[in-house]
Formats: structure tokens, sequence, C-alpha cells
């Protein structure tokens, strides 16, 4: 594997840097010395990373490992990957916030769910080291056991729900075996309804899954009873999830930025129609995220708009950082048309090991970089990796994705928009979807080099991810090919404005307060509707409340919002108060109702002068009405009786 030395210097600045042949064996000694130092330590071998932790000893500081050979060493470009090496070592050398973790218990309480005698025979495998309990869905033809060391029972399950150690299962048709039964069970009678709870669930059934994006349910394994195999590794792991484990809590909320209703009106609901798990649940005027449920997919923090919802593993300003890292480091080190390839570990990793021990390689250009779920990459890190000088980003998949992948389709789809805007040509951002080694390096090997940012942008943020995503447009915008004001986007952007048949609107300023953001005001000395495109996250609330439904959303970038003042959409004359002059409404709107309610109401006889109270505040309006000793229940008798739904329904029925 060649080492470039000169190029490694950009990423280790003030590194003295050094080579050697057999670090893992013959020249140990050397790595032990390293070790004892107190600063970071960065080992770019993660095939030796058990013999080098044991040998570091009681090592205080962090030591984190990189794999340089198969990401960049093999390959067919090995002699060229001196800039990819130096990018990797840089990113690796930005630090990683710690994240919480969420406990899940199981006392191994475990349901077996068959057909047939294959779910008896798991049972028999686990009876030694679980609670077993089998419930099978059709037992006509199957015979008992001549010993009984576990329940077994009828059943079907109508609803489940929970994980590793809560699930909760609706069952119908249930009913336990008669102990005389024979060549075949013969059960009791039926009941439906009942509510089962264990810890595991084992779904040897062959049906439709019990759980939408099953794979990711933990606690819920599903086998195919005609493949052994599957079976047995199935019946293995259940053996085995027993005790505590922690899991990540992948994303951080934030309630009281969640735009997803106000006063029982939808607005957002990006994250309900993403999550594949269903951890995502309406609660009042925001949602609920079940840490317990939820798989770590990020397709929900990566759509939120107002980042309620924030990825923690790692946080979108920690995965920038790597990004800027990387994408600096590959071009000071002599880089060019670098192509960030995000991957995860369980299927990327695999195809990038394979690719280098038993094809060509990477190619020199390809930058890998890991993240926990490829769908957890948003807007904001791609548009910073073009501001970064990226001439492309491809996300490494599945064949078969293990869930629906349509948040990052849009996040595509957003960036293809912003770049072509922009005057980035080709296939900036795409997805490689292959279980394929040498299809992928295939892939990579064909993107065609994309237009050279001459001074990328080097800026460095913490926050928020509407916060980076401000930034990182504004930097994409200065170094774009073809800068332009006004991109439109497609529907269901995060950004964009709003527009309002101001002929229709009567200025009822519904919509201000239903606004999460701040982006429609008023002004509480004048009837004006303001709007802010800045502060705009097109979560709909607006449009939901008008009363008058003239609001439209229309996603857009214009690149001038960020400095621009709050634009007036609507603004009217104030009614004054006829007795003290105290602005109090709009005056059109007071004009239209006193024209409506004058001679039309019985409490406003056409030229009285009650109907004065209608132009007038509400503290004056009360005193009016004092002062004309006023009783709103005189002639009670004599009015028109309320008219009830009863009536308007027989009147319907008799012109019928």
């Amino acid at each position: 594997m060649h080492l470039d030395v000169s190029a490694a210097k950009c990423a280790c600045r003030n590194g003295e840097i050094a080579t050697f042949r057999q670090l893992c064996r013959a020249e140990l000694d050397r790595f032990r010395d390293a070790a004892k130092s107190d600063a970071p330590l960065i080992v770019g071998c993660t095939q030796e990373a058990p013999l080098f932790v044991e040998q570091a000893g009681e090592r205080r500081q962090s030591m984190d490992f990189i794999n340089l050979r198969e990401t960049a060493g093999w390959s067919a470009e090995g002699a060229r990957a001196g800039p990819k090496m130096a990018a990797l070592l840089a990113a690796a050398s930005e630090p990683s916030p710690p994240y919480p973790f969420v406990t899940l218990s199981s006392e191994g309480v475990v349901l077996i769910y068959g057909r047939d005698e294959a779910a008896i025979e798991a049972g028999v495998l686990l009876a030694d080291h679980l609670d077993v309990t089998v419930m099978i869905t059709t037992p006509a033809q199957v015979a008992p056991p001549a010993t009984t060391s576990f329940p077994i029972v009828k059943g079907t399950i109508r609803n489940a729900k929970g994980h590793l150690g809560a699930f909760e299962l609706t069952i119908d048709d249930f009913a336990a075996p008669r102990p005389s039964s024979r060549d075949a069970f013969v059960f009791e009678a039926a009941r439906s309804g009942l509510t089962s709870r264990c810890d595991l669930v084992l779904d040897l059934s062959g049906g439709s899954p019990l759980f939408p994006a099953h794979h990711l349910r933990e606690g819920y394994l599903r086998a195919d009873p005609k493949d052994p195999a599957a079976m047995l590794r199935a019946v293995l792991k259940a053996r085995d999830l027993v005790g505590s484990f922690d899991k990540p809590q992948y994303v951080n909320f934030t309630a009281e930025l969640c735009a997803h209703s106000r006063s029982k009106l939808t607005g957002c609901h990006r994250c309900l129609d993403l999550c594949p798990t269903g951890a995502i649940t309406p609660d009042g005027d925001h949602v609920r995220i079940d840490a317990e449920v939820c798989a770590g997919c990020g397709q929900c923090t990566a759509a939120c708009p107002t980042g309620a919802a924030s990825y923690a593993l790692p946080p979108p300003d920690a995965l920038l950082h790597k990004l800027r890292a990387m994408l600096l480091t590959y071009r000071e080190a002599g880089g060019s048309n670098a192509v960030v390839l995000f991957h995860d570990d369980q299927h990327g990793r695999a195809l990038i090991d394979a690719l280098a021990r038993h094809g060509d390689g990477l190619p020199a250009h390809a930058l890998p970089l890991a993240v926990n779920g490829v769908t957890q990459v948003g807007l904001e890190a791609v548009v910073a990796a073009f501001a970064y000088g990226a001439a492309g980003i491809r996300f490494l998949l599945r064949a078969r994705p293990l869930h629906d992948i349509a948040g990052l389709s849009q996040t595509i789809a957003m960036a293809d928009a912003i770049l072509a805007g922009l005057g980035f040509s080709g296939r900036a951002v795409s997805t490689i979807e292959t279980d394929d080694p040498d299809a992928l390096g295939e892939a990579l090997r064909g993107i065609e080099p994309g237009p050279i940012v001459e001074h990328p942008a080097t800026f460095k943020t913490v926050g928020k991810r509407r916060d980076l995503l401000r930034l990182a447009l504004h930097e994409l915008h200065r170094v774009a090919p073809a800068p332009t004001d006004v991109v439109a986007l497609p529907e269901g952007a995060p950004l964009g404005t709003v527009t309002v048949d101001v002929a229709g609107c009567t200025l009822c300023l519904s919509c201000v307060s239903a606004c999460p953001t701040g982006a429609l005001r008023d002004d509480p000395e004048r009837p004006v509707l303001k709007f802010v495109e800045d502060a705009c996250v097109q979560c709909g609330l607006c449009q939901s409340t008008c009363p008058e439904k003239v609001i439209t959303l229309k996603p857009q970038i214009d690149f001038r919002a960020a400095r621009a003042a709050a634009e007036i959409i609507k603004e009217e004359e104030p009614a004054l108060c006829i007795r003290c002059g105290k602005p109090f409404g709009v005056k059109s709107t007071i004009e239209r109702i006193a024209a409506k309610l004058e001679g039309r109401h019985w409490m406003y006889p056409a030229g009285d002068s009650r109907l004065d109270a209608i132009r007038m505040c509400a503290d004056c309006r009360v005193i009016s009405m004092s002062e004309q000793q006023f009783d709103p229940f005189a002639g009670a008798g004599e009015r028109t009786p309320v008219r009830t739904t009863d009536d308007y329904l027989r009147e319907r029925e008799s012109k019928h």
C-alpha cells in the first residue's frame, strides 16, 4: 500500500509524520511508545484493532480507528490515493459528541407464533433458555407432543405493538388444548380480543409481518418456516435476548419547536408520513417519538423543517464538521473532483471491503463517509458538501432497502433543484442501489466530473439544522457557477413563501396566531399582515387555519430572504372608536358588519343609535350599553325562535 507522507501532513499539520512497514508486528514497540502520549491517537487500521487496544493498555485519552487500507490503499488507483487518505484522516480527527441511550430489558418471555410443528420444534430448542409459549394459527393437523414442557395454544394475532421487553398482542380465536388430545390437538371453546404480553416475538407463521419495517423492530424475529437455516438463526438470536440492552436514542426532540398542529388543525406531518416503524404518533399540538421503537433511520430529522427533531448520532453540525475537514483537506492535498460516498456500516462497509479485496477498489476521488443510516443525511449536509467543493454525492443503498427511502428521495429532489438552479450540471446527487461490489466500483468510475468550485467555502458553525441550512445555502450561492436569486423547489420542501389573495383576506390574523415560527406577523398599532420568508418552514398551518381559504404555499428559495425586511402583504385603515378614538379593528370589516346587521337583526333596527355600538371599542361598547340601559333579554318572547337542525331538515324534506 503506497503511503504519501506529504499528503498526510495536510491532515496532521501539528504532528510528526513517520512511516512503518510492520507496525502491528516487528515495529509494535513504536506503537506502544505512541500510545503512552496524552495526545489523541488515530490508528489507520481496523483489522488489527484488538491488538492495538490490548497494547495501548490503560490509555487515558481516546483512540480511534480508521480503515485506510480497504477504503483507499487497496485500489487500482492506490498510488494516487494520498489526498484521499489525508481527507479520511482529517474527518476521523473531528470529534463525535456523546449521545444518550435508552435501556430495553427482557426477562426472556417469548411467544413463538407459527402454523405447524416447526413452531413446536423452535420451542423445544428454546425451552431451556427462555420462558416459552407456542401459539399455532391452524393446528388441525398438528400432533401434540408426548411431553409438554411449555404451553401450546392456538390463536391469531390481530394487532401487535411494542418492542423488546414490552410487546402487547391482541389475540383472536384463542383456546387452550384439551389434555385428552391424542393424534391431533382438540381445543376448548375459542375466545377473541384477549391481550398477551411478552418480551420477544418469534414469528414463524410465514404470513405478513406483524410490524411495518419489521427488520428494524427490536425483539421481533421473523423467519420462513420452510427455511431451516433461517429458522435456526432466529432461534439462536432469540436465545441471547435476555437481560438489559442499551440502544442509542437516535433522535432528540424539542416539542416546543414542532409545527404539527394548532387548535386541532393539522399543519406539518412530514415525520409522520416518513417514519417506517410507526415510532412517531400525534400528541396534541406536536408529535411524540417513541425512542424504544425508533430504529434510527433519521428520515424524520432530515425532513423536520423547524429542527424539533434532531439526529444525535452524530448531530447535524458534527456531520458538517467531518465533511468540511474531509473536503478541504482533500483539496489542499492536491485532490480534485471529490465524490462523497455516504454509506452505513452494515451494508456499505462490507461492500467496500469486498471491492478492495476482490476487485479494483474505490476510485481515488471517491471519499467514503460512514453514517449510522444513509437516510439521516439532510439537505444541509448535501448543500454544505457542494459549498465545500464536492463534485458529486452518492448514497450507497441496498438493492432492496430495509425500509422506504421516500425521505431521502425528497432530499435528493430538493438538492437537484437547487444545484441545477445555480448552474451545477450533470447528476450531482443520486443513489447507488446495489449489493454487488463490482457494480459499486463501476458506478463510481462512471461519474462525470462536475463544475469545479474555484474558491470553496470554509465556514464552520454549530447549531440547529435550520441555521446550518441557511448558512450552507448562502455559501453555496456565493460559490455557484451561475448564481440566481430565486429557485423553485418541489412540493413539500421546507423553504418557501406564501401567496395570499388579498381581495379575500379580511385581516382576521388567524394565520398569525397559528404560525409557529413568526413568519407571518401583525402590528399591534394597525391592521397589517406581514411575512418574513426566511422564517417560513412551509408547515401549512396558516393554510389550514385561514377561514377564508385565501392562503397557498409556494416552495422556493429566495437567496435574498435572509437580508430582506418583513414584506407587507396587506394593510388597511384601522377602525377608530367613535367614542374614544382608539383603534380597535379593521375599518372595512367593521363597516361591513354594521351594514349586514342594520335593519336585519332585532337588536339593531334601521336608523337606531344602538348600531353605534358596533363602531366602538370593547370598553366603550359596554359603557354605551349601560348608559342606554339596554336589556338584551327584553322582549324575548316576541323574538323569532331559534332555528334548529330539525327545522332545516323539515324544510328540506318539504321542498323535495
